[in-house]
């Protein structure tokens, strides 16, 4: 098992797994959208001059099987910068092993090493076993709107 930074030659496979969490989500009543991404908008927007967004990879014997895509915010009240999850997914024959957590706690390497304050996130509200998942890690639900948890794992 192997978690590394994605480059500008996994954009195909970003794409695949960005429709994948799409359809999960779709499942978890967590979207209901058509994605209008593509693998040139990844390449520009997360490989290009300007980064917009980063993601992590998980390899399982050397193939992808799992990523987080996040990005950088900042707080000018609070003089902070903080990170926001956008997706995690492992793929479903490798879920409930560990790797999420993995993935996870290589985020949070991340965000040690950039000086965030906290990583946020939210979830479906029907995503139940991704509730307690966070919760083990050590994240607190910062907020509902209506039955949808916001997260906030501090640093």
């Amino acid at each position: 098992m192997n978690v590394r930074k994605a480059n500008k030659q996994d954009s195909s496979k970003l794409f695949e797994f960005i429709e994948y969490k799409a359809e999960f989500d779709r499942l978890m009543k967590g979207f209901d959208g058509k994605i209008s991404t593509t693998k040139d908008k990844i390449e520009r927007t997360l490989f290009g001059d300007y980064p917009f967004a980063h993601a992590l990879l998980l390899e399982i014997d050397g193939e992808v099987q799992g990523f987080a895509l996040f990005h950088y915010r900042y707080s000018s009240f609070r003089g902070e910068p903080s990170i926001w999850l956008d997706d995690l997914l492992v793929v479903g024959e490798h879920r409930s092993k560990g790797y999420g957590a993995e993935l996870m706690h290589a985020l949070k390497k991340e965000a040690e090493k950039s000086l965030t304050s906290h990583i946020s996130w939210t979830a479906s509200p029907y995503n139940i076993k991704a509730h307690e998942f966070y919760k083990k890690l050590g994240a607190e639900v910062e907020r509902m709107e209506g039955q949808r948890p916001y997260f906030r794992w501090t640093i």
